[in-house]
């Protein structure tokens, strides 16, 4: 392995320049990943590269997850709760389902477990892929959202029916009571895990002398325990990771202080950068492996068995997008819905054509053990593997390389229909903030405003809607209450977020992150 770290060191470096190269020529990065994974792998001389599954399920996929809830509104969430748990689950059991069933029928061999379990592998899309997508084209804020909470939790849903059908194959019986039994423990045991560890972390971050290292460290740190400590207790650390994520990301501002949270953003953001890198290479990479094992399945077959699985599933995936609006649009009349408003036909296609696959897929196949218990080699496991890669790069070059032309091309309507623009509810904030700030000041701390020069400045930066100050001493009892009112508007923010359900999050995270960095400010003042 020693002797291999200048070539994976190398990789890195190729990452970067790719990564740059596709922001340049506004191409979404995993796809040039993945091609220059695969044309390398045909280099002579070249490492051999294997994949081993719990590398990903351990070390990549839990940081991954963890960033990503984090990243998320929790609001937005809840609000669009209803298709983001529709896609989530109902969606990807319809799509295990119609793939077992053409599976069955059209490949060789192929008993209807075996078509489940590899349903279970192509049915969740990939949520990095279509992110990177998205940031070269402007979308609604309702699609970006609903797409976020969708791939938080399809990943747990999938892997869930992963490992039914890999028990109906490997003991060639399936019980339905203790498969309940077994679904109920993996979806609610899972979440307790995650959400006890992140009460527990909480409290550490809270009531520990830490600093901003060690809450960083700490923070690197969560994720993986909540992924093993669920798997220990045979339920799902895909969504330990995700719940415990979501309930730490949604308490942050009241464990972490604004160094912590700045610093920890920076070394996230970092650390997610490299890792999504190196996986969607590590795809390409994968390549030979994957080809050399298809034993008497001829290339050509398996590529069209590919193929077929592929169109199942964009094919589904856009049928189960109009379904959610016709169910949606019927339900309204009996129940209150997030937005009862007919989205028209062009919000449902450019929603089905979001489904590139990508890394969960591609370790969910790969840890398909080679032989069964009793010794018998594991029937169609390389033929499983080639389908799925087929899938990740069809569905990563047809549907990404189009996706941004296709949402140019049919022109999205607003379906956001925001009365106002966001710069316009920014600036609104910002004056109803400031307004806030000034009264808070004012009523508080009369006499020291009339004392104090600092605060004589900051009331007049606020009372010309400044952003800027100048270098000034500043007397240690300014500073306390300069804090105090910098922390009374970070409480106004998460409040004013709380009670209004349509005020854009990101619009709040945005003055949020504003009050931490004065915050930092202040320690060089």
């Amino acid at each position: 392995m020693l002797e291999d770290f200048p070539f994976y060191l190398g990789l890195i470096v190729a990452i970067v320049l790719l990564i740059m190269l596709a922001n340049k020529i506004k191409v979404a990065y995993p796809v040039l990943l993945v091609l220059a994974g695969l044309a390398i792998s045909f280099v002579p001389g070249i490492p051999a590269v294997h994949i081993d599954p719990e590398l990903i399920f351990v070390i990549f996929l839990p940081p991954l997850l963890y960033e990503a809830s984090w990243a998320i509104s929790w609001k937005e969430l809840w609000r669009w709760r209803r298709i983001i748990s529709s896609f989530a689950f109902i969606v990807v059991f319809l799509t295990a389902l119609s793939t077992a069933f053409v599976a069955n029928h059209f490949i060789p061999g192929f008993s209807l477990a075996l078509g489940f379990l590899l349903g279970g592998i192509v049915s969740p899309p990939d949520a990095v892929s279509a992110g990177a997508i998205l940031k070269f084209v402007k979308v609604p804020k309702r699609m970006s959202s609903i797409l976020e909470g969708e791939s938080l939790l399809n990943d747990a849903s999938s892997l869930i029916i992963f490992r039914f059908a890999f028990i109906a194959v490997a003991t060639g019986q399936f019980i339905w009571q203790d498969a309940a039994l077994s679904f109920s423990w993996m979806l609610f045991g899972g979440a307790g895990i995650g959400l006890g560890i992140g009460l527990i972390f909480m409290k550490t971050h809270k009531y520990l002398p830490t600093d901003t290292n060690t809450d960083t460290a700490l923070s690197i740190v969560t994720p993986y325990l909540m992924y093993i400590v669920a798997e220990e207790f045979h339920t799902s650390g895909v969504l330990a990771v995700v719940c415990g994520g979501l309930f730490l990301s949604y308490k942050r501002h009241f464990f972490l202080n604004s160094s912590s949270r700045l610093r920890g953003i920076n070394v996230w953001e970092s650390l997610t950068f490299v890792m999504n890198g190196l996986v969607f290479m590590l795809i390409g990479l994968d390549l030979p492996e994957i080809t050399a094992g298809l034993g008497d399945t001829s290339i050509n077959a398996a590529i069209g068995y590919g193929l077929l699985i592929t169109a199942v599933l964009i094919i589904g995936r856009i049928l189960s997008a109009y379904g959610a609006v016709i169910v949606t649009l019927i339900a309204r009349n009996f129940i209150t819905v997030a937005d009862s408003r007919n989205p028209g036909f062009k919000v449902p296609l450019i929603l089905g054509w979001t489904g590139m696959r990508g890394v969960v897929s591609l370790a969910a196949a790969l840890s398909i053990p080679v032989h069964l218990d009793n010794g018998v080699p594991f029937p169609q496991r390389n033929l499983i593997l080639f389908i799925t890669f087929i899938v990740i790069l069809s569905t990563l070059l047809l549907q990404g390389l189009t996706l941004p032309y296709l949402i140019k091309k049919i022109g999205l309507p607003d379906v956001d229909h925001a009365t106002i623009s966001e710069e316009e509810e920014d600036q609104q904030l910002t004056r109803q903030l400031t307004g806030y700030a000034l009264s808070y000041l004012k009523s508080n701390y009369e006499e020291e405003l009339n004392n104090q020069p600092f605060l004589q400045q900051v009331a007049r930066k606020w009372e010309d809607k400044s952003r800027s100050t100048d270098q000034i001493v500043l007397a240690e009892e300014a500073r306390t209450i300069y804090l105090d009112v910098l922390d009374q508007q970070r409480k106004w923010l998460l409040n004013k977020n709380s009670e209004e359900a349509t005020l854009n999050e990101e619009i709040i995270r945005k003055h949020l992150k504003y009050l931490d960095l004065e915050e930092e400010r202040l320690l060089f003042l």
